[in-house]
């Protein structure tokens, strides 16, 4: 086994572990909006996304002014019926504003995924942030819908020291399970296989992975490759 080889396979190994396993707050690199927009802002709310206005009553200050730190709340609708919370990381002006949020778009066939600093902006007639809309990554532009918001909960004291305690954290965590998961996949597909095949196939044999990836990395052929010699390349 060639030097190369090894140290493709050991990437590999750790890119599945990183990739497969837990981390931390959240599974295989997917994130709700409650979980996250809690490590982001440091308020310390529990439950459901729609729940947040009424938990904050008496505990943290609310409003309609944007303010960079304040959590966006977002009411339930047919469509959400569990509501929305948005870390709200810019404000770009006193109707558009970026936030920092989980769970909203589906990217690359994926939900769970954080979006940082997408535009959210205020429709309301009154500009009072109570119906905004929100930018939808599939579409790269603002999304159709509109929604309807309580407004923003703000930081105290306690959770700015929070936030700023976990929020890199948070966003190196997720920068670190993503590049694990392209890695893994890069070498995958190279092989024509996915990580958990690739996985799987190691547990039976490691010899035989190290051979998939030199292969791959065209430094040999794989048993795979016996009959189709004579093909053109």
């Amino acid at each position: 086994m060639t030097k190369r080889t090894r140290a493709l396979l050991g990437s590999l190994a750790a890119a599945a572990m990183i990739s497969f396993a837990p981390v931390a707050a959240n599974a295989d690199g997917y994130w709700q909006c409650v979980p996250f927009a809690r490590l982001m802002s440091g308020i310390q709310i529990f439950g459901d996304a729609r729940t947040w206005w009424s938990q904050a009553a008496g505990k943290y200050d609310t409003g309609s002014v944007p303010k960079i730190g304040s959590v966006l709340s977002f009411k339930p609708t047919a469509r959400m019926n569990l509501g929305h919370v948005a870390f709200v990381s810019q404000v770009l002006t006193d109707r558009v504003i970026q936030v920092t949020h989980a769970n909203w778009s589906i990217i690359e066939g994926d939900r769970g995924q954080i979006e940082k600093d997408v535009t959210v902006v205020d429709v309301s007639p009154e500009g009072d942030w109570t119906q905004v809309k929100v930018w939808y990554d599939p579409i790269r532009d603002l999304g159709t819908s509109v929604y309807p918001t309580n407004g923003f909960i703000y930081q105290d004291a306690q959770a700015t020291k929070i936030a700023m305690a976990t929020s890199k954290i948070a966003m190196a965590q997720n920068a670190v399970v993503s590049a694990a998961k392209q890695a893994a996949n890069q070498v995958a597909a190279s092989v024509r296989s996915s990580p958990l095949d690739i996985i799987g196939q190691a547990a039976d044999s490691t010899d035989r992975i190290a051979a998939l990836i030199e292969a791959a990395a065209g430094g040999g052929s794989s048993s795979n490759d016996t009959n189709k010699q004579n093909a053109p390349r």
